[in-house]
């Protein structure tokens, strides 16, 4: 048996996990980095020791020292069956990470088109949040995307739930404007369809 609840559940080790909590480990315990033992289990990508934290009382909106949670930590990560967990669980939407971002953002700039899709379809997440960068997810996916096919899909994605794409970044630009600067000719496209 590993010597903390939080490496049992990063190794996927449940049974070690419902051992500690048998013997009187808070289920919401933090270790050195703030996280909690269903943290651990998210970084470690253990859907299954995750679930039985979850049906155990684990908090899913916790935030660890670095602002991150299950749901803002697995979608930036593309981790779809942690995301699905965290949305299943009740996570709030509103939490930011350390940019000020919701999880939407992270998931758009990297390119995770299914977690941008579960968030948009089955969450109240905000399409036009704006983080601590003034950027919104349809401007992360433009100006830090490679204009490749995933992004595309994303940025069709985020304008079908409403995205506004008239919300420019500090300096004033648009997301349409970054695609052209990008040569991004199918974004640019998208962009400026009414």
């Amino acid at each position: 048996m590993l010597k903390t609840i939080h490496a049992a559940a990063e190794a996927g080790q449940t049974d070690d996990v419902l051992r500690f909590i048998a013997q009187g480990t808070r289920v919401n315990d933090r270790d050195v980095r703030g996280r909690t033992p269903l943290m651990a289990a998210v970084h470690g990508n253990k859907p299954e020791t995750a679930s039985t934290l979850i049906e155990a009382g684990a908090d899913v909106n916790i935030q660890d020292q670095r602002l991150d949670n299950m749901l803002l930590y697995a979608s930036a990560e593309g981790l779809r069956k942690m995301v699905e967990l965290a949305i299943k669980a009740g996570a709030d939407t509103r939490l930011t990470n350390r940019f000020g971002g919701t999880a939407l953002i992270p998931a758009s700039d990297r390119g995770h088109v299914d977690i941008v899709e579960i968030l948009l379809k089955c969450t109240d997440v905000d399409v036009n949040h704006i983080n601590n960068l003034g950027w919104t997810a349809l401007l992360e996916a433009v100006i830090l995307g490679d204009g490749g096919t995933r992004h595309q899909q994303i940025v069709a994605l985020l304008l079908q739930h409403g995205a506004d794409r008239l919300i420019t970044d500090r300096d004033g630009i648009t997301a349409l404007a970054h695609a052209r600067r990008h040569h991004y000719k199918e974004m640019e496209r998208m962009l400026t369809q009414s």
